[in-house]
């Protein structure tokens, strides 16, 4: 027998049709990015695919800890995090669904990744990077003093340096990947000579440190290289001026090369829109996304073949346009985290 839709009946099976096809065409981003030039960026993928986001906003902590109090019936669907120890510390506690990408697996690098899952899948990937660089003051300390990660904690520099806290994730990883090179028992005795060489206790952000050397009250400091671009290409006149007051070295350029920290993300475990949560991860490490990383919040982008024109970032590189980065898998950093807080605690270092 066939059955005859009347009009109405049709129109509204049509209409039904659509508004569930709308329904899908979401995804909803859990992000620790606090930038508002990702804005822009969060724009172009609904331009380009027509993909909906609804984000949340958190700092990392909050975010692990609402989608443990959410557990399956979470809504999320992307994570976004800042840095490789809260990535390491999420996928450890599952929060993750991993995942099969070609595209992502030829445009990010294995060493800005997750190790492969047991069915080859990737828990998360890294979209930007921003280098752990050192700050100093040239009229007080000479470059070839600071040009290594090893030299903070040479007797040469005692009473010079500024740092924030020792177990901010950012601190953690670069203490964790020194670790990966030079082995724990070494790290440990860098640690000691790096706290014997502080000129106050630790305290405030990276800006804080920068502004620190700037105003005499050391002569060394690490940072990420984007507080120090922001300051270069802010519209203060002031942050103009604590920039062009202190002096950036790239450690390690003879050696291992320069820390690399990240900003990434992967799939949710709970995910209930995983199609588009992996178009969401695409687009990330397409190159309009990844200028927007690049201009927006002066990261280094991390998909291959994609470049820069960052005025602020290619005057911090020099003449020579670039610098020489450690490669090894940003995983391992992470999985470092907790034997480096406990060499923390050993050498008393806040």
């Amino acid at each position: 027998m066939r059955i005859r839709f009347k009009p109405l009946a049709a129109a509204l099976l049509v209409a039904s049709s659509t508004l569930a096809m709308a329904q899908q065409q979401v995804v909803n981003l859990y992000s620790a990015r606090h930038y508002a030039t990702d804005e822009a960026l969060y724009s172009g993928f609904t331009q380009a695919t027509g993909i909906r986001i609804n984000r949340v906003d958190s700092d990392d902590a909050g975010i692990v800890a609402r989608l443990k109090a959410e557990g399956a019936a979470s809504p999320a669907d992307v994570i976004l995090m800042v840095d490789a120890a809260r990535l390491y510390r999420a996928e450890a506690d599952g929060l993750f669904l991993p995942i099969r990408s070609t595209l992502l697996e030829n445009a990010i690098p294995a060493n800005l990744r997750s190790n492969a899952a047991a069915d080859g899948g990737i828990s998360w990937f890294g979209f930007s990077t921003r280098a752990r660089v050192v700050v100093y003051d040239k009229a007080r300390v000479k470059l070839e003093d600071v040009d290594t990660y090893e030299k903070l904690a040479a007797p040469v520099n005692k009473g010079k340096i500024c740092i924030r806290s020792g177990s901010h994730p950012y601190n953690l990883s670069l203490f964790g990947a020194v670790t990966q090179h030079m082995g724990e028992a070494k790290a440990e005795e860098w640690l000691k000579g790096v706290n014997a060489n502080l000129a106050r206790a630790p305290k405030g952000g990276d800006t804080d440190q920068i502004k620190g050397v700037a105003a005499g009250e050391c002569a060394i400091a690490i940072t990420n290289s984007y507080y120090l671009a922001r300051l270069m290409r802010s519209d203060k006149a002031e942050d103009r001026a604590v920039a062009e007051k202190v002096s950036v070295v790239f450690p390690n350029q003879a050696s291992w090369g320069t820390h690399l920290n990240i900003a990434g993300g992967g799939v949710a475990r709970h995910a209930k829109n995983k199609d588009n949560a992996v178009k969401l991860l695409e687009y990330l490490a397409s190159p309009a996304a990844q200028n927007y990383f690049a201009n927006g919040n002066n990261e280094w982008p991390v998909a291959k073949g994609v470049t820069t024109d960052n005025p602020a970032l290619k005057a911090m590189m020099g003449p020579a346009g670039t610098f020489k980065s450690e490669t090894i898998p940003i995983g391992a950093v992470g999985a470092n985290q907790t034997k480096v807080q406990q060499m923390l605690d050993r050498v008393g270092f806040k």
